[in-house]
């Protein structure tokens, strides 16, 4: 198994000479979350947040935007008024939505490997997402190329403490009605982890389902029964769910394939300036979303979302890695471990360029989504002014965090062995614990490696070039994708394949973007 232990280069060295010693393994693929979940608001208050969630949807109704959703919930027994699009669900359609949506899947990578456990207590981190401009170094700051999707994607293949794909910038060079062609298969060409999916109507989706399924060798039935890919979900807060979400929601649910239903919820804008405020906004959107999926499809995947932090009230820019910001992600996994759901929540970074600012909003931020048992973490890693960009540099040095904490998740041996009273015998007091038998048994492979931090003295560092976190992220990434190899099952035929379909589905004019 590669592993970045393996990868990095610094391999640790025997003593005296320059042959490497074994090699530390580790498994960030499948992760289990260590830590207890940490709450905010007591239990009563946890409830009486979800009851009025659930009063939110039934007497003040969201507004649903799609005729086909809007019908899903008349069928139900919501009250839909067509003339406002609102629509007012009842508690009882919700409950019984919630009774249906499984409690665990496994999303299906292209290798067995690959797969993810999707549960409360499973963990699995992702990329910044969703930016429209991409950052580095060597080129600075720019819109999104296709190139630059792809770069991301190999840098995110590397390192296995990132378990899923995400869009990670806008391949603004492809025509929007072709975009989803080539994104789906530069994914599926430099990667084999879960492939995330655009919702942008249902020609596209089922264009990249199909894509999917042929290169993965499945039928259309093989496809539906169990999940290959996902989608965000993103509702228009407040309470207001849109044509594309809509449709996403609908057509990934009757597909087999889960959708992941993320409010995003800024304190004092679209939600109301108050932790509790905001939550309760979130809880009741993501409830509607996952209630829909379930209309379309019962015991459709789908998982709980949530993505809340505050405004600067000075200026009305969007604010991370702030106190506010952990509360409401550790009261939102309160009210994902009430529903029972996997769920997803997010790190974050307002900061305008890698430096200790982005370190510690993204740091603080990814604490909170793990503390909270979030299922998945997005934007663990390269996301910068709020998600405008992803820097090249800050996704490697967000890689030390991440990394550091999947080893965490690991178990921390406590036999006798590692007690270790045959090395307190044997080092005298005043002694050292260098040469002992007990520790040069363990020496090569006792201790994380460090990815891009130094631990070298003032005066090597100096010898050596003087190079900071950026410098060295520089090089390793520029490394990383010098060295990259396409996944095994990336093969010609399926490759050709996937290409012949492009070309079919470009001639007969693509898939245009629902409105």
């Amino acid at each position: 198994m590669s592993t970045l232990a393996e990868n990095s280069g610094r391999r640790r060295r025997k003593r005296g000479g320059d042959t490497p010693t074994v090699k530390r393994t580790v498994n960030y693929r499948q992760l289990k979350n260590p830590f207890t979940p940490q709450t905010v608001f007591t239990e009563d208050r946890v409830a009486v947040i979800h009851d009025t969630a659930l009063r939110v949807l039934e007497e003040l109704g969201i507004k649903v935007l799609l005729p086909e959703a809007r019908r899903l919930f008349a069928q139900a027994g919501a009250n839909v008024d067509e003339d406002t699009q609102m629509v007012r669900i009842g508690r009882d359609i919700v409950t019984a939505a919630l009774a249906s949506a499984p409690r665990q899947f496994t999303l299906h990578g292209g290798a067995h490997e690959r797969h993810i456990d999707m549960q409360l207590g499973s963990l699995a981190f992702q990329s910044g997402a969703g930016a429209p401009n991409c950052s580095d170094m060597a080129r600075g700051r720019r819109p999104g190329t296709l190139r630059d999707v792809e770069e991301l994607t190999k840098l995110v293949q590397h390192f296995d403490a990132i378990q899923m794909l995400s869009p990670g910038v806008e391949p603004q060079d492809v025509p929007i009605h072709l975009r989803h062609y080539a994104f789906t298969r530069m994914q599926l060409s430099v990667s084999d982890k879960v492939p995330f999916v655009f919702s942008r109507g249902t020609p596209q989706a089922l264009d990249a389902f199909e894509m999917i399924a042929r290169f993965r060798g499945l039928s259309d039935d093989q496809f539906a029964q169990n999940p290959h890919c996902y989608t965000i979900i993103n509702t228009n807060s407040p309470r207001q769910i849109d044509i594309p979400m809509a449709q996403g929601l609908v057509d990934f649910a009757r597909h087999g394939q889960p959708s992941v239903v993320t409010p995003f919820c800024l304190m004092g804008a679209m939600a109301p300036v108050t932790v509790a405020g905001a939550i309760t906004l979130s809880h009741a959107e993501a409830l509607a979303g996952i209630t829909l999926t379930q209309l379309a499809k019962p015991g459709a995947p789908v998982c709980y979302g949530a993505f809340a932090s505050n405004v600067d009230m000075k200026s009305g820019a969007p604010a991370f890695g702030t106190p506010e910001q952990v509360k409401a992600s550790l009261a939102a996994g309160q009210l994902a471990r009430l529903v029972g759901l996997p769920w997803r929540n997010a790190a974050g970074c307002a900061a305008n360029t890698n430096d200790v600012q982005a370190a510690h909003e993204t740091e603080i931020s990814a604490w909170g989504a793990l503390l909270s048992g979030a299922s998945i973490i997005i934007h663990a890693a390269g996301w910068i002014e709020g998600g405008l960009t992803v820097s090249y540099e800050k996704l490697i040095t967000d890689m030390e965090m991440v990394q550091v904490m999947a080893e965490l998740c690991a178990a921390t041996p406590s036999d006798d062995a590692e007690i270790g009273f045959d090395a307190l015998a044997e080092v005298q007091p005043g002694g050292h614990f260098f040469g002992c038998a007990h520790t040069m048994e363990r020496y090569a492979t006792a201790f994380y490696e460090p990815l891009v931090a130094d631990w070298t003295n003032f005066g090597t560092w100096t010898e050596r070039g003087a190079k900071d976190a950026n410098d060295r992220a520089l090089d390793l990434w520029q490394q990383i994708l010098s060295d990259h190899r396409a996944p095994a099952n990336a093969t010609g035929d399926r490759l050709a394949a996937l290409d012949a379909f492009i070309a079919k589905r470009t001639q007969e004019g693509g898939a245009p973007p629902a409105d």
